[in-house]
C-alpha cells in the first residue's frame, strides 16, 4: 500500500519517467560521490558540508517537481501542449552537475579531456543564453 502511494506521488510530482530524469539522477549521484571523495582526499570532508550538499540535491528535485507542476498548469490552460518548463529545468541542473563533477575532478588533480571541456563550454553557453 505504501509503495503504491509513493509511486503515485512521484508520478504526480515528476510526470512520466523520462531519460532526462534518469540522466539527472545519475549526474546528481555522481556529483555527490565525487564531491565527497574529493573532499575526503583534500581533508575538507565535514558533516556540515555534506548536509549542505544533500540539501542542495533535494532542492534540485523540488525545483524539477515545481517545473512539472508549472507545465501541468500551462497545459491545463491551453498555453502549452507539451512539458517544456520541466525539460529546461532538468537540462539546467544537469549542466550544473556536469560542471560540478568536472570541478571535483580538478580538485583531485585529474585532467579533464579537451573534448569534455569543449562540450561543457558549449552547454554552459547554451545555459547562459549565449
Amino acid at each position: 500500500m505504501i509503495p503504491v502511494f509513493f509511486v503515485g506521488l512521484l508520478t504526480y510530482l515528476f510526470g512520466e519517467w523520462s531519460s532526462l530524469l534518469t540522466i539527472l539522477v545519475a549526474l546528481v549521484v555522481i556529483d555527490f560521490v565525487t564531491g565527497m571523495l574529493a573532499g575526503a582526499l583534500n581533508g575538507e570532508l565535514k558533516s556540515s558540508i555534506g548536509m549542505i550538499g544533500i540539501t542542495r540535491k533535494v532542492f534540485i528535485f523540488a525545483m524539477v517537481a515545481v517545473a512539472h507542476l508549472i507545465d501541468l498548469l500551462l497545459i491545463e490552460n491551453g498555453i502549452e501542449s507539451v512539458e517544456v518548463v520541466m525539460s529546461m529545468v532538468v537540462v539546467f541542473y544537469a549542466i550544473n552537475e556536469i560542471l560540478s563533477i568536472t570541478e571535483n575532478a580538478g580538485r583531485i588533480g585529474l585532467p579533464v579531456p579537451k573534448q569534455v571541456r569543449n562540450v561543457i563550454e558549449i552547454l554552459q553557453n547554451k545555459k547562459d543564453g549565449r
